[in-house]
Parts: C-alpha cells; sequence; structure tokens
C-alpha cells in the first residue's frame, strides 16, 4: 500500500493559549506552517495578531500549549539551547526596527557580530551579499533615517536573513507603503521563497498582497479568540461561510440589522 508524503512542519502550535493578566486573548490554537511556504496571518483589530507573532519567536511564553520551531519548544529552552533556536529564524518588526545610530551595512552586521566568531572581514563580505539579495547594495552607508519606508524594510529583511536562517517572520509587510513599493516587496519575498527556500510567516491584512504572496492563511477573530478560517486565500474568498470571512476578502461592511 502506497505511503502518502507529509509536508515537513516547520513550526506547530498545539493547544496554546495567550492570555494577558490572566485575561486569555487566544484560546487553544492548533495549526502547522509548512517548510518553504509563505503563512499569512490575518485578521481584524484585536484579533490577536501580533500577540501570537511574538509567542511564536519567543518573547513571550504561552499560558498553556507550546509552539515547536523545527521540533523545539522555543518557550522551554534556555541558555544556549535557546540561543541555537533564535539562530534558526529572523525577524522583520512592523517599523523596520533599524538602528539609527547604525549605517545599514552596520545593522546587518549586527547579528553576525553577535552569534558568530567571524573576523570584521568576512562578516563586512556577508553583510553586503545580504544587501546584494534585497536591492540594496548601493546604500550599505547610509542611516536608516535616509532611507524611504520600502527601503527600511528591505534593510530589516537583509539584517533578518544575516545568519541565513530557514524561516522568516515579517510583521505588517506592506504597512504605509504605496502599491508599487508593496508589490516590489511582495515579489522580493516571492524571490527569496524560490532561490533560498525560505519560510515565510508574514502578519499582514493587505489583500493584494496576500493574494500574491500567501499559500495558506488563517484569520483570527477577536470575539472567538482564535482561528475561524485556514486553507488558500482564494479557498476563504470563494468558499467561506463565515461573514466574517467573506467580510474581511471582499471589504464590504456587515449589513445593518
Amino acid at each position: 500500500m502506497a505511503v502518502e508524503s507529509k509536508q515537513e512542519a516547520i513550526i506547530q502550535v498545539e493547544n496554546f493559549t495567550a492570555a494577558y493578566d490572566g485575561q486569555v486573548v487566544l484560546d487553544h490554537l492548533e495549526f502547522e506552517v509548512y517548510a518553504g511556504e509563505v503563512f499569512c496571518i490575518l485578521g481584524g483589530s484585536g484579533s490577536g495578531k501580533s500577540t501570537l507573532l511574538k509567542h511564536m519567536i519567543g518573547l513571550y511564553k504561552p499560558a498553556s500549549g507550546r509552539i515547536l520551531i523545527e521540533g523545539e519548544d522555543i518557550a522551554a529552552a534556555q541558555g544556549e539551547a535557546r540561543r541555537q533556536i533564535l539562530r534558526k529564524f529572523g525577524v522583520m518588526y512592523q517599523s523596520g526596527a533599524l538602528f539609527g545610530s547604525m549605517t545599514l551595512l552596520e545593522n546587518i552586521s549586527l547579528p553576525l557580530e553577535e552569534f558568530t566568531e567571524l573576523p570584521p572581514d568576512a562578516i563586512r563580505l556577508i553583510a553586503t551579499m545580504k544587501l546584494h539579495r534585497v536591492g540594496l547594495e548601493g546604500a550599505a552607508n547610509r542611516m536608516p533615517s535616509e532611507l524611504s519606508g520600502g527601503m527600511q524594510k528591505r534593510g530589516a529583511i537583509a539584517r533578518a536573513m544575516a545568519l541565513d536562517p530557514r524561516l522568516l517572520f515579517l510583521d505588517e509587510l506592506s504597512a504605509g507603503l504605496d502599491p508599487i513599493t508593496s508589490a516590489e516587496l511582495d515579489e522580493l519575498v516571492l524571490n527569496l521563497k524560490r532561490g533560498l527556500k525560505i519560510t515565510f510567516v508574514v502578519v499582514t491584512h493587505e489583500l493584494p498582497s496576500i493574494f500574491t504572496i500567501a499559500d495558506r492563511v488563517i484569520m483570527l477573530d477577536k470575539q472567538d479568540k482564535g482561528i475561524i478560517a485556514i486553507g488558500t486565500p482564494q479557498e476563504l474568498r470563494d468558499h467561506s461561510d463565515d461573514p466574517r470571512v467573506r467580510q474581511f476578502f471582499t471589504r464590504q461592511a456587515p449589513a445593518e440589522k
């Protein structure tokens, strides 16, 4: 009898609950992120998107359940074990979060200085290569304040890639950007996925970006404190029976009662 091949789960979220000051925000979430896919987290304001992301990257510990990165529990790990898990992924924060007192090249070099023992020349070479990969090779010596919003986000992606992770988390990739710049960032994500086999977890609410880059999405809901839909963007747009999902994808306001 033929055995079905199973996709590799690079992230496993198991019976995960998040709470602040005893108030449950997300309740008993279960899902997996597969290696090589772009996985988007959707939902309205206050639905828990940022809360989920912060737990996935280890900033907070779950109230219950666990989040596994390549089979390892990020919240339970300590010391060198935790340090090794953190090396497995990179993060681009919503604002880019580049250090304003450092040049772009120095920002990209920082993870290499922190997590490796490479000599300065090697660090500079690797950082330059990362900038080339995101189309910023000519901006290495510029300060973040001298960069456009789109360039800052490209620089933040380059820094997130510094240690060659298999997994990147992107928080609001297209927020605050014009449509052309947003489309260019979407194309960068797809190029990195194809060329480097990187897995992406992206928090976003931008429909053009979702339909361009996402292989699968989950949609969170504030009232339900959990996942109300999972699938491809096309599946949820065309076949969901949940009015909240339809409203999100059609951008229509709820009908007045």
